[in-house]
Parts: structure tokens; sequence; C-alpha cells
């Protein structure tokens, strides 16, 4: 007996619909397993970080960064002070005497008195060479000059060789107006300036120099002319 094929049964015209169902659904099913591990994947990271969160918070509340309190402050005690008013008047106040009896042995004793150096003061010292006031022989530069002419007496030495010239002598005016460090600056030969130092010598007292109103010691420099006539 021959077998007759249902035309409709024939599955050989729906082979590549189904096959192109099988690929959907098989690919369908591989993306569900990838989208179902990596859910997991990130279930899972999401939970060790959430794990870690809480641990890290617990380690924090944990922690006891507050400094101690301050020791109580130590209480200071109170000072009293106690003021003792005495009188004047009482009689138990003693004075105290101290005699001294002359003996041989005290007669014997040598006091001897503490001298006190007083300051020297600097102008006292220095010697001036430019003052305020210069010192000035009595009655002027004219009286001076008088005083020279009258007093100098020309050395023989010099008249006999015709010396002449000036001759320059310096010396201090001290604060009380006398002079002193006689000095020959130049000469000229022939006794002319022994002669000039000894004029100048027995000059009387100038009237000394003064620096801010007070008298100093003052250099002073003299020319003495010597001439023939």
């Amino acid at each position: 007996m021959e077998l007759k094929k249902n035309p409709k049964a024939d599955l050989e015209k729906r082979r590549g619909l189904y096959l192109e169902i099988g690929l959907v659904v098989a690919l369908a099913g591989v993306l569900l397993a990838f989208s179902w591990k990596q859910t997991d994947k990130e279930t899972s990271d999401f939970a060790q970080i959430e794990h870690a969160q809480e641990e890290e918070e617990i380690v924090i509340q944990t922690a006891d960064n507050t400094p101690p309190p301050p020791p109580p402050p130590a209480e200071v005690p109170e000072v009293t002070t106690v003021i003792e008013i005495v009188d004047d008047n009482k009689e138990d106040i003693q004075e105290v005497s101290f005699n001294a009896e002359v003996t041989d042995d005290t007669k014997n004793i040598e006091i001897t008195p503490v001298k006190i150096e007083e300051e020297v003061d600097e102008e006292e010292v220095k010697i001036f060479t430019v003052v305020e006031q210069d010192p000035e022989f009595p009655g002027g530069m004219e009286a001076l000059l008088k005083y020279l002419a009258q007093n100098i007496k020309y050395p023989p030495l010099a008249r006999d060789n015709g010396i002449t010239g000036k001759v320059f002598v310096t010396f201090v005016v001290e604060r009380d107006g006398s002079i002193a460090n006689v000095k020959l600056l130049r000469d000229i030969g022939g006794g002319c300036g022994a002669e000039a130092i000894r004029v100048v010598k027995s000059m009387p007292k100038w009237n000394p120099g003064k620096q801010r109103g007070k008298a100093v010691r003052v250099q002073f420099n003299l020319p003495v002319n010597f001439t023939l006539k």
C-alpha cells in the first residue's frame, strides 16, 4: 500500500521560518544570560561597596577624637594682709647711744682722710686753636705791640751781623690768663729767638679766650719782628 503525504504536513516549505525563529530564541536566551550575570555582578559590587562604607562609618563612629576636658583651676589661697599700727608715743622704743672713751690706745690711732677725685672737665684740659672769643692782651693789639717794642732788646750778635726778620713764638693762654708752654716756631738766629721767648714769658696776664661763654685754654701764635734802624 503506497503512503501519500499530505501537502499541509510538509515542513520543508516552512524550514527557513522555523530556523529563523530558533536563532532568534537562542540569541534572546544568550542575551538574557549575559544581562543576568552582569546584573548579579553589579549587585554584588554595589553590596561590597555599601558594606565597606558601613564598616568605615562604623570605624569613624567608634573613634574618640574629643580632647579630654581641662583640669579644674587650682584654688588660689587668699592672702590676708595684716597692717600693724605702731603708736609713735609708745614708751618701749629704746634709744641707742654710743659713748667712746679716749684711752691711751685710741690716742695713737691715725685717721687718714679719703681724697675724693673730682671729675675733670674736658674743656679745662683741652687746648683750643679756634674759639668763639680769642684771648687778648690787656689793652688790645696796640698795647701788645707797644709792650714788645719797649721790652725787646736787640741781641748784640744779631745787630753786629745785621740779622733782621720775624721770629714766631707759640704759647698757651691759660683759663686764668697766664702764659704757659712758650715755644719757638721759627728763629732767624743771632739770639733773636731766645730774646723773643724771654719777653713773651714776662708778659702780664691776658684776657682768656672763651668758648660758649666759658674761659678755656687757647693756643696763640705771635710773630715778633726784629728790625735795625
